[in-house]
């Protein structure tokens, strides 16, 4: 008895034999129940044919519901992980109109990290992220359930293309954040550049600054001897660029451009700080971080 039968036409060789294990795989974990006889290849691997032979013992009206299910959790799993990837960059390109492939796979990798596809080295957002991946492969697995009960013919393509337009809406939100947040890293990127090339153009005004870093976003400019640096008035240009690009800390990044100093000592305990690497990506060499030096911890004491 044919219990189903999966056209794989534009599926590549990894992928049919992916789908093949992932079968067997769900299969063995069945227990008292009947499980699909033999998978067997038709048409050069394009169909993938699921049989029960006879055996006394099973009855469709009884064991048919663990074997649909079984058998959508194992194409849904397929569906996840290796359909998954290509139709994202399938909405990036086409509604997005990105086609450079370094940009297209550094915005699909990021779909995939938010989606749970990918781990991301965090361990609560990636405990997080597979718990959702679960739930969207469960939504999928649902539907082929229900296909499965109803029709023994299964046209994989066709099916994720006119059957899961949830699952598709996801995808589309997670591509439209993916590539708002490259476009905006992008924006950011080349304004760091302008920035690094205004201070390359520039003669160094100071030999020596101290950015100490009070609490939260607030830092203080001082001179050579750690004293506060007298308020310069900030370049117009200067201005204009970094309070049209940021809104946290532009008057220490604008102060910092303008009096371009030869060296800059930040002083802070909290060296992750986004500030503290944008400022280490305009000025390169010129800056050293400090966490706890002799002659900035009165400082410390005194003004944190």
């Amino acid at each position: 008895m044919e219990l189903f039968s999966i056209s794989l036409h534009d599926a590549e060789q990894s992928q049919r034999i992916k789908l093949y294990e992932l079968l067997v795989r769900e299969y063995t974990q069945l227990h008292n129940i009947p499980a699909v006889s033999r998978l067997e290849w038709k048409s050069g691997m394009d169909r993938l044919i699921g049989w029960i032979d006879k055996q006394p013992e099973f009855r469709l009206t009884q064991h048919g519901a663990a074997l649909y299910q079984s058998t959508a959790l194992a194409i849904a799993e397929y569906i996840v992980s290796e359909l998954e990837p290509l139709l994202l960059s399938s909405i990036v390109r086409k509604q997005y109109r990105i086609e450079r492939p370094e940009e297209l796979d550094t915005i699909v990798r990021f779909c995939s990290e938010m989606l749970g596809s990918v781990p991301v080295s965090l361990p609560d957002r990636d405990a997080f992220s597979e718990v959702d991946r679960k739930r969207r492969r469960q939504k999928v697995a649902d539907e082929l359930e229900l296909y499965l009960q109803e029709h023994t013919e299964l046209h994989l393509t066709g099916f994720v293309t006119f059957r899961l337009q949830a699952y598709w809406n996801e995808l589309r939100d997670a591509a439209e954040y993916a590539v708002d947040e490259f476009v905006m890293d992008k924006q950011y990127q080349e304004f760091i550049s302008l920035l690094k090339y205004f201070v390359d153009l520039q003669d160094p005004k100071l030999p020596l600054v101290h950015l100490v870093h009070k609490s939260g976003h607030e830092f203080m400019v001082c001179d050579e001897r750690l004293q506060p640096l007298e308020h310069k008035p900030v370049d117009r240009i200067v201005a204009e660029m970094v309070e049209y690009e940021m809104n946290v800390e532009d008057m220490v990044i604008s102060t910092l451009v303008t009096i371009s100093p030869k060296q800059i000592i930040i002083h802070t305990r909290q060296p992750e700080l986004q500030i503290i690497r944008t400022i280490e990506s305009i000025f390169g060499l010129r800056v050293s971080v400090c966490v706890g030096c002799g002659s900035c911890h009165s400082s410390f004491e005194n003004r944190v």
